[in-house]
């Protein structure tokens, strides 16, 4: 196997399993982004939802890659939830804790060009 489709892998596998674990820990994931209401139990619905889409996404483009088949509107898809993410944290700046905005702008946007260039990488 050529070398980015097993980059593409490891990446997918590694966004799978921050998918499982948003659903298994939520409140430890997200404390730094939201703050103690990543402790309520509304939030926690949202984050495992937040994780669910990550796992089944993910899972969905590493089945793609393993059958050969095109990976990029999984990727697109996961870039477009990645800046969905960063949008939204920007809007609600003001009431998240200090310093969220731009972490999610470098974890989101990094996560969202990762994907891109993984698509780009495979699929070319």
């Amino acid at each position: 196997m050529e070398f980015p489709r097993v980059a593409a892998g490891m990446v997918l596998a590694l966004r799978i399993a921050y998918g499982v674990a948003l659903i298994a820990a939520p409140t430890r994931l997200a404390l730094r982004w939201l703050g103690p209401d990543a402790e309520r139990a509304p939030v926690k619905v949202a984050l495992r939802g937040l994780g669910a889409r990550e796992a089944i996404l993910h899972a969905g483009a590493l089945l793609a890659l393993s059958r050969g088949a095109s990976v990029r509107p999984w990727l697109a898809a996961s870039a477009a939830g990645d800046l969905t993410d960063v949008v939204a944290t920007a809007a609600a700046r003001h009431q998240l804790p200090s310093g969220s905005a731009p972490a999610t702008l470098a974890v989101g946007g990094g996560a969202a060009l990762v994907s891109l260039a993984v698509a780009v990488a495979v699929d070319s």
